[in-house]
């Protein structure tokens, strides 16, 4: 087994790793769109002082952290078998849904979504898991 946290990337919010690897199958943990900062793409505040939040900034920004994530285990989005997705509200499921499939299509990998009450931060609209499969003897 081969865990990683990533120090470029938003720090694990508990003991766990960004990702790891059992055999040929690579478990990235729920990932959003923290950056190492601690701010989140697609959270802007307004001169109001009210936040914008965009479903469609925060989905492309995680997916493109779950790649990050699995490139540094020598894999990528090709390989991902299968991703769970965490809503705060379904009302955003047709904006994820119209950027996931800018990432996949209907050969890719098996999916859950689901709403949640709440996740670690206000400003975050979505979460997802993924596992990728790819041989150790590739």
């Amino acid at each position: 087994m081969k865990s990683k946290v990533l120090s470029d990337k938003a720090q694990p919010l508990g003991n766990y790793p960004h990702v790891k690897r059992v055999g040929d199958f690579i478990y990235v943990s729920g990932t959003s769109s923290r950056r190492p900062d601690n701010t989140h793409i697609g959270a802007e505040q307004d001169e109001d002082g009210n936040w914008q939040l965009d479903i469609r900034k925060q989905t492309k920004a995680l997916i493109e952290n779950i790649n990050a994530l699995l490139k540094s285990m020598d894999a990528d989005l090709s390989h991902v078998v299968d991703i769970t997705t965490f809503l705060v509200d379904m009302k955003d499921f047709k904006g994820y849904n119209e950027v996931y499939g800018t990432f996949f299509d209907h050969t890719g990998p098996t999916r859950t979504t689901v709403a949640v009450h709440q996740l670690p931060h206000p400003n975050l609209l979505i979460e997802i898991k993924a596992v990728a499969y790819k041989p150790l003897t590739e």
